[in-house]
């Protein structure tokens, strides 16, 4: 948690956090927020969520900023990066904004594959693709795809979701490859099942101790540490990884 009156030490190096509303993206605001980042909060439908964050993070000696759009809308990415650039490159880029709508694969309708796709794999796209240049100029950079448990082994009525992910593993790892030669990493984060709202709501504690060998949801904060970890300069030499944190499951 960030302390109030500490007077962080700034980084003069911008880090946008992708789906910063949900359960994971606070923690990771607020811990890259106290690392010393200059913190964008990504929103597209609860702006309110992000702003609140932000403010927060602000008053106990942070430097936040919300920002709302839709990253399947290419217009409205164009005009989100143009804003986002105006004082200087992306430096730390969490791509965590996703979705699920689950159901078996013999019932999905083709608008429930599509928009699964669309946030969790062309948002990756849109958003990242046009902060390559300006970051590969400063030649130095850290890219972090938070992708899923279900991407590396699947998961029943998740065809879409696991597919998003996978995808998301494979295009990280290529893009680690490009951008290696600029001091700009590439990596995975692959959490399992985590405490927030959709666990709450899909998983008794019966089921956990079933399919989690450490018996127990893993915490949005030990994501937030591990993305913390690979932002800072002591992963400089770790690119085109998938890291698992999930208890075990795999």
């Amino acid at each position: 948690m960030l302390e109030k009156n500490t007077g962080f030490q700034m980084l003069n190096k911008k880090a946008l956090i992708t789906g910063g509303s949900g359960d994971l993206g606070r923690a990771i605001a607020k811990q890259l927020a106290e690392d010393g980042y200059e913190v964008w909060i990504h929103a597209n439908r609860q702006l309110e969520k992000a702003e609140r964050l932000a403010q927060q993070i602000n008053q106990k000696g942070g430097r936040a900023y919300s920002i709302c759009f839709d990253i399947t809308n290419i217009q409205a990415v164009e005009q989100a990066i143009e804003t986002l650039l105006k004082s200087g490159p992306i430096q730390v880029l969490v791509n965590n904004a996703g979705v699920h709508d689950d159901t078996v694969m013999a019932g999905m309708t083709h608008e429930q594959w599509q928009h699964v796709l669309d946030v969790s794999l062309n948002g990756f796209f849109n958003i990242t693709q046009p902060l390559l240049l300006p970051m590969t100029r400063k030649r130095w950079g850290r890219i972090i795809n938070i992708a899923s448990v279900a991407g590396i082994m699947g998961n029943r009525g998740q065809t879409n979701y696991a597919a998003a992910k996978a995808g998301l593993i494979g295009a990280s790892k290529s893009l680690a490859l490009e951008l290696a030669s600029r001091q700009i990493t590439v990596n995975v984060v692959a959490p399992g099942v985590m405490e927030g709202d959709m666990a709450e709501k899909s998983f008794t504690q019966e089921r956990v101790k079933q399919i989690v060998p450490m018996q127990r949801l893993g915490k949005p904060q030990e994501v937030a540490d591990l993305v913390s970890f690979l932002a800072s300069e002591k992963a400089s030499y770790i690119t085109g990884q998938t890291l698992s944190i999930n208890g075990g499951m795999v």
